[in-house]
């Protein structure tokens, strides 16, 4: 969430509000005197032949695998695969067809869900496998929902990430002109169509079904930059409970009053049923979906940190749900910023990782463990710079950056800018590779970087200086 700092991640993941807050600041920082045009440009969609070439990188890198965190034998899901489809085929794409279907292992780039046919294209990113911290955070969530509230929440961790742009904005009440909209920032399937970029996607349509608590869990999609913390691919937890008038009335209090209080009752005891006994503070902010909407922090390893976002459901969604004199609490939180606090993980490529030296540490599903670093491989530092042009985003580059070099990026970094006479802007980049696994060659490294320059000027359609 815009912090390079490993053992301070954001974790208000569920709230894209607040993400594109933090990332604008740090754009700012990054690049003050162009920021703003560029700010304005990701409004913009790109031309489709465009999209299509920066952002074919990560489903190009990595196997359509999908990963869950329910319970498997092999920790898959279920794919079938099939020949390209066609777009109006694309067009019956629907969350309520495919979130009951299951995934197998890839055999082919092109996968079918509820009978739609969907090639291995420019917006398609999945994850190769699940993580045990992961597995180990999200049982111990549901551990305390269980205990506290007599096993009241249905739990979903099997819902397709395949969502509508109506399911995964309008349901939620993201303003039309947000940029997490843009295609600079969301993995688009078609237009209509997309990866989900939260768990909050499937809300609307768990309320409409009469669920009235319930956690959700999946792994959600975000064009996103390079580093540490970043990864295009992550897990989410979302939880939601709805209360009666009748829940309220004798408090003597409103019902927004009421809910809100037993918001920060319930997420105050998950947070020393993970963290123990530490100090808590919220603090008020501003989401779309939710309002009153607060964020919850704890003061851990000498500092504050925020845990998860949270607030009380917006009227008019419970209203579209048909719960007109209801009212109800909803929180989010990123798994993997979580589980990297809990179990200091420093790098979040490492849960994806294969390597039994960070496998075998998790093993024993226990929350105290600690990540215990092992040797790590040395870093090889390259530059590239180039003269930007008016669609020029930050999230493009990394695309084609993942596109050549996958998980052996570890971090992108606009290290300098300047404008000249002529109102041509320059920026240089620093690319940092590195594998969590073994050492490069100076023959590997040479050869990615070479391709990214490659794909930078004939991609990007900048000039290369």
């Amino acid at each position: 969430m815009g912090q390079s700092n490993p053992n301070a991640p954001n974790q208000g993941e569920f709230f894209l509000e607040k993400e594109e807050r933090e990332n604008q600041r740090t754009r700012e920082k990054k690049s003050p005197k162009s920021s703003i045009r560029l700010e304005r440009l990701q409004r913009t969609a790109l031309s489709v032949s465009t999209r299509m070439a920066t952002a074919f990188s990560f489903a190009q890198t990595i196997l359509f695998s999908k990963t869950s965190l329910s319970i498997r034998t092999n920790g898959l899901r279920s794919f079938s695969f099939c020949l390209p489809f066609s777009s109006s085929s694309a067009a019956s794409l629907s969350s309520d067809k495919l979130q009951s279907k299951k995934w197998r292992q890839p055999v082919a780039s092109v996968l079918e869900l509820g009978g739609v046919k969907i090639a291995k294209d420019a917006w398609n990113a999945t994850p190769q496998k699940r993580s045990a911290p992961n597995w180990d955070l999200k049982n111990a969530i549901y551990e305390y929902f269980d205990t506290n509230y007599s096993n009241q929440f249905d739990k979903f961790d099997n819902l397709c990430p395949i969502v509508s742009v109506k399911e995964n904005f309008d349901d939620v009440l993201v303003p039309a002109d947000h940029v997490s909209r843009s295609y600079n920032d969301t993995y688009y399937v078609d237009a209509q169509t997309v990866l989900r970029c939260h768990t909050s996607a499937h809300q609307a349509e768990l309320l409409r079904r009469g669920h009235t608590h319930f956690l959700v869990t999946g792994d959600v999609y975000r064009r996103d930059s390079i580093d540490s913390t970043h990864y295009p691919v992550f897990h989410q937890m979302e939880g939601v409970r709805v209360f009666s008038p009748s829940d309220w009335e004798a408090s003597g209090t409103d019902g927004t009053t009421y809910v809100a209080g037993d918001l920060k009752k319930c997420l105050e005891g998950l947070a020393r049923h993970l963290f123990g006994a530490v100090e808590m503070r919220w603090v008020d902010t501003y989401f779309p979906f939710t309002n009153p909407s607060f964020e919850l922090e704890i003061f851990f390893q000498e500092k504050w940190l925020e845990v998860l976002g949270c607030g009380v459901t917006e009227q008019e969604i419970l209203r579209r749900s048909g719960k007109t004199d209801n009212v109800a609490w909803a929180f989010g939180l990123g798994l993997e910023r979580l589980a990297m606090v809990l179990f200091d993980i420093p790098d979040i490529r490492l849960f994806w990782s294969n390597d039994e030296r960070f496998t075998s540490q998790f093993s024993s599903g226990q929350l105290g463990v600690k990540f215990k670093p092992f040797s790590k491989y040395p870093p090889c530092y390259k530059d590239v710079s180039f003269w930007i042009n008016e669609a020029f985003t930050e999230n493009n580059l990394c695309e084609v950056v993942r596109e050549v070099a996958g998980d052996l990026a570890e971090e992108v970094q606009l290290i300098d800018n300047f404008t000249n006479k002529k109102g041509m802007t320059s920026h240089c980049y620093r690319i940092a590779y590195r594998s969590m696994e073994r050492s490069l060659t100076d023959e590997e490294i040479n050869k990615l970087q070479w391709n990214v320059r490659e794909l930078v000027q004939s991609k990007l359609n900048v000039v290369l200086r």
